[in-house]
């Protein structure tokens, strides 16, 4: 089965960070490309290793990325 999630990744010091929100796993890697492999490779893992009873319990299926206008300053 093949399950579509979100990566966010941002830019952290020298590297990148990458979470997926659904299931609040992250990873870095060097590049962005690093960091998305490296985050699928995690996400592949732990879909691997955790119970069902885990998996249902972390699993978010409704999350929403968008952006917010704030006043600064």
């Amino acid at each position: 089965m093949v399950k579509q999630l979100t990566a966010i990744i941002e830019r952290e010091g020298d590297g990148y960070v990458a979470l997926c929100p659904e299931v609040d796993v992250a990873s870095q890697g060097g590049t962005v490309g690093e960091a998305r492999a490296n985050l699928k490779e995690a996400l592949e893992l732990f879909f691997e290793m955790a119970s069902p009873d885990e998996i249902e319990a972390r699993v978010h299926d409704e999350v929403y990325v968008t952006h917010v206008e704030v006043a600064v300053g």
